[in-house]
């Protein structure tokens, strides 16, 4: 029994931990190598962060200490979000407030202030729409009203709520392996939704942990991505032969995706960072795809004329050529991934939003200058923001009337719930 009540402390502790760090340092929780239990803790007080510190508030007179208070949270969610016994999640809380050193008025604080929710229930939210759908959906309350501005009420609304949905999780599978029914039936998600031949949906009671422990998995049959990549890297027209750049590659998801789909395509996959080409390497060995390079390019290096050398050694360009293809996934606010991403919301300010709308025209810019004539550039986020995606857009093609949208934008989560929310635009240069 004693064991056991260590284990449950120990748990707790690291979800504690990680939490720490992301308030302090903003690290990022799924990067932290937690348990499964601790992982949904820390995850779930991230996701719900905004609603919890509210409920802590309509239950002290006084603000705790940020380490009491993240102790009270993690309390408080398991109370009401998560299936453990309110006298375990009150005696963990009150028991891991004396672990980390608070002494015993600290554990009673604690344990009043979970008593007192136990005792009262959900707290009563704000009359205001704007304020109680920022509450409810720990959404900040700027973001909020942005929404309401640029999309109505209704769909604001519905944007929120669907940051704290539990994202629905997909094995991409590699068709030079294996196939999408073979894999399935292998892992036994007999009966899964399969999409494009190639993505199968992982059921919502399956544990990731044992399928990425899998044998299939080390073996290189699969991946994890979402099908709204496929979507994107639909917009390039690929086709064999083609000299391809994904600018921004790191983690590596659509190069493999690209190699996978035609080992006859010639790929470089660059990233800014040494680090993340290192695990894009690792993923291109993994799946066995030989047909992609990889190195360090800064994009915006290529402006002053930089960096050139590099593309033509990776994707053996001959003297003068240009890309036929390039991918630009480009940093964005992750506003169309906060169930996914859930830290990344509460670092956006209106003047980071600016700042990375600025980044972001500027890797467009520097980009389209190693793109063949009749040549393709998608650019892409993983937000569906105006500022970071049309105005983007709207603002190249008319400083470079050269280049033009081929075809339509592509939002893959209106398409399909289950999506995340990408946005996509292909641009064709004319001359």
């Amino acid at each position: 029994m004693q064991n056991e009540v260590k284990d449950q402390l120990k748990e707790r502790r690291e979800a504690y931990r990680v939490l720490m760090q992301w308030v302090d340092e903003g690290a990022f929780i799924k990067d932290s190598g937690l348990s499964p239990f601790a992982m949904e803790i820390a995850l779930g007080v991230c996701r719900r962060h905004l609603y919890l510190d509210y409920f802590v508030k309509t239950l002290t007179k006084k603000k705790p200490l940020l380490e009491l208070q993240m102790i009270i949270e993690m309390g408080l969610f398991q109370m009401f979000f998560m299936s453990v016994p309110d006298y375990a999640a009150v005696s963990t809380s009150a028991n891991l407030a004396k672990l980390l050193g608070f002494g015993d008025g600290a554990a009673r604080l604690v344990n009043g202030v979970l008593g007192a929710a136990k005792k009262n229930g959900l707290p009563q939210m704000p009359p205001q729409r704007v304020r109680r759908v920022s509450i409810e959906n720990s959404v900040p309350e700027w973001i909020v009203r942005r929404w309401f501005d640029v999309y109505g009420g209704d769909t604001a609304e519905l944007l929120a709520k669907k940051t704290l949905e539990r994202p629905t999780e997909w094995l991409r599978v590699n068709l030079q392996k294996t196939s999408a029914p073979k894999l399935a039936q292998k892992l036994g998600f007999e009966g899964a939704s399969i999409l494009y031949d190639r993505y199968v949906q992982v059921p919502a009671d399956a544990k990731l942990k044992p399928i990425l422990e899998s044998e299939s998995f080390a073996k290189g049959e699969f991946s994890l991505q979402n099908p709204s990549a496929y979507e994107v890297v639909k917009l390039l027209d690929l086709k064999p032969g083609l000299k391809v750049w994904d600018a921004c590659a790191a983690p590596g998801g659509k190069s493999a995706l690209m190699a996978e789909m035609d080992p006859g395509l010639c790929i470089l996959a660059s990233d800014v960072s040494d680090f993340r080409m290192d695990k894009m390497q690792d993923l291109a060995n993994r799946l066995g795809l030989e047909n992609i390079s990889t190195a360090c390019i800064d994009v915006l290096s290529l402006t002053e004329g930089n960096g050139m050398e590099f593309i033509a050694r990776g994707l053996n360009l001959s003297p003068g050529a240009l890309v036929d293809r390039i991918l630009l996934d480009v940093p964005c606010s992750n506003m169309g991934v906060i169930a996914r991403r859930p830290e990344a919301v509460y670092r956006l300010t209106n003047q980071s939003l600016k700042e990375l709308a600025d980044l972001q025209y500027r890797l467009l810019e520097s980009a389209a200058t190693v793109l063949a004539e009749k040549g393709i550039i998608v650019y892409a986020t993983c937000s569906p923001d105006p500022v970071e995606t049309t105005q983007v857009i709207s603002k190249f093609l008319k400083a470079h009337p050269n280049f033009a949208k081929a075809g339509d934008a592509v939002l893959p989560g209106n398409k399909d719930s289950r999506f995340d929310g990408f946005f996509a635009q292909a641009l064709i240069r004319n001359a």
